[in-house]
């Protein structure tokens, strides 16, 4: 019996050894792999940005995964649709619940101004000299958005203006059209494609025209060039004017009115999403689409999944009672700043500069712009190749990071390209050609206190009366009524500002 208890005892004993063995080996796994986890690893940061996307989907994680191994950080990434960035942004804004580092369109620059002057954002100026890269940033772009002489943000670089046409051009070629070159004849392709059964169904089931809650990106704007509207601010002899007391502009109100009213446009493109919108020419529900002219690849790339016989075209030039015209922005097309809230520490704003000079690097930068090589893009004689058999994995996995770079066109480490897929080549070279005939914003690099204050306000009052005259709800003079609004509101004050800082400056 003693025997047998000594040995149950024995056996108890083993056990407990052999259980404490086990623990302390998984406590040493765990530790190991502890230290091993970039996750927790305190030598490696964290760069968490606030990126618009432009694409279905975010990059892929080994993408991702790539981009992390080369620049040593730990990315913690918040992708938000390009269609509802500027209502995200904003709402981040006014929480206070900014990433480490946000993007901010140059459309809404103005909005954050305040905030900027009111401290809630680092002065990157003085540091860019600590990089090899940032230091060589274009002084001209960093002043174009310099506030009262200071640099806060890292601009993403691009053309003057993309603005344009795209256009189904197996609708054009059924029904026997030429692509448009004047605005009538713009007019009258859209009346075809929504009279006269362009897809051959034998269906009245399409529009001309597919437009979206947007009077800037969507086609207001575009059109408002050709009819000869100034960009968004008029020089005259008594002074700044806005826009919207231009004749061009009651001219571009009355063409799209015309469309809507002869249902040649989506009837509900006062609230329809860019997403939305883009559904409608991929589908095949719309023949053309007035808007950046790089977009013109994915829409062609998801049209022909649906349709295999889908083909698209593009136009720059559409004349008008001025001639060639096309808007354009500053050439930065928006900008990253960095929070203070988020950022609390200077060695934290390094690292994130540090980041962003580190994706200016060759290897970095052509990863983030074409992908893999050997998967996305191929290498012939020194230059990419973009083989179009690769072009839906470009989309799906690697374009979106294109919103991550900074000062790209410029940057003389980017690979060039040997031959473009053939819409890209395209979209880029009438991209080109528009800067032979870019109408500027004569306010770019002027300061107006009361812009900066009450421009959304101020915007809303137009951009609803301009909505309500397309959609027949106000008469003109109910229009300028609300211009009369306007200048009571503070546009007097705001022309006036800009008058004296444009003769004076």
């Amino acid at each position: 019996m003693s025997i047998r208890i000594r040995r149950t005892k024995l056996s108890a004993s083993l056990r407990s050894a052999a259980v404490l063995l086990l623990l302390l080996l998984c406590a040493a796994c765990t530790s190991s792999n502890a230290l091993n986890d970039p996750d927790n690893d305190p030598s490696i940061p964290t760069i968490s940005i606030m990126a618009p996307l432009h694409f279905p989907h975010p990059p892929s994680e080994e993408m991702l995964e790539r981009v992390e191994g080369l620049t040593h950080v730990k990315l913690d990434i918040n992708w938000v649709p390009d269609g509802i960035y500027t209502d995200k942004m904003n709402t981040a804004l006014s929480t206070n619940s900014l990433k480490k580092a946000t993007f901010v369109k140059h459309t809404d620059y103005i909005f954050v101004k305040n905030a900027i002057r009111s401290g809630s954002f680092w002065e990157i100026g003085p540091y860019l000299e600590r990089f090899p890269n940032l230091m060589h940033l274009d002084a001209d772009i960093l002043n174009q958005a310099a506030i009262d002489g200071k640099v806060y943000g890292l601009y993403t670089e691009r053309p003057s203006s993309r603005q344009g046409i795209i256009i189904r051009q197996d609708w054009l070629d059924r029904l026997k059209l030429s692509e448009p070159g004047t605005i009538d004849e713009l007019y009258e392709v859209m009346k075809q494609f929504t009279k006269n059964d362009p897809d051959g169904n034998g269906r009245p089931d399409t529009v001309g025209l597919a437009d979206r809650n947007d009077l800037i990106f969507g086609a207001f704007k575009t059109l408002s060039s050709y009819f000869g509207t100034p960009n968004n601010w008029g020089v005259t002899e008594k002074g700044i004017i806005p826009e919207f007391e231009t004749a061009a502009y009651m001219d571009t109100m009355d063409f799209m009115k015309r469309l809507y009213d002869e249902k040649l446009l989506n009837a509900d493109f006062a609230v329809t999403s860019k997403d939305m919108q883009r559904d409608q020419i991929i589908r095949g529900s719309a023949g053309v689409y007035i808007g950046s002219m790089t977009d013109v690849q994915r829409l062609s790339d998801e049209a022909m999944q649906i349709n295999p016989e889908a083909r698209f075209t593009l136009v720059n030039r559409i004349l008008g009672p001025e001639g060639y015209r096309i808007w354009s922005i500053p050439n930065y097309n928006g900008l990253y700043l960095f929070s203070k809230k988020a950022i609390r520490e200077e060695k934290e704003l390094l690292a994130m500069l540090g980041f962003f000079d580190r994706t200016m690097e060759k290897d970095a930068a052509n990863l983030m712009r074409y992908g893999i090589e050997g998967k996305h893009y191929q290498m012939e004689g020194g230059q990419v190749a973009l083989p179009e058999a690769t072009s839906q994995l470009r989309v799906s996995e690697v374009n979106a990071l294109y919103s991550l770079m900074i000062a790209d066109l410029s940057n003389p480490n980017l690979l060039k390209v040997a031959e473009k897929e053939s819409m890209w080549e395209l979209a880029e070279r009438l991209s080109a050609d528009n800067d032979k005939f870019i109408v500027k914003d004569p306010t770019i690099g002027l300061e107006s206190k009361t812009n900066d204050e009450k421009s959304m306000e101020l915007y809303k009052i137009i951009s609803d009366a301009t909505y309500k005259y397309m959609l027949g709800q106000i008469s003109a003079e109910g229009f300028y009524q609300e211009v009369e609004r306007w200048k009571r509101s503070g546009g007097s004050q705001i022309m006036s500002e800009y008058t004296a800082a444009y003769f004076n400056k």
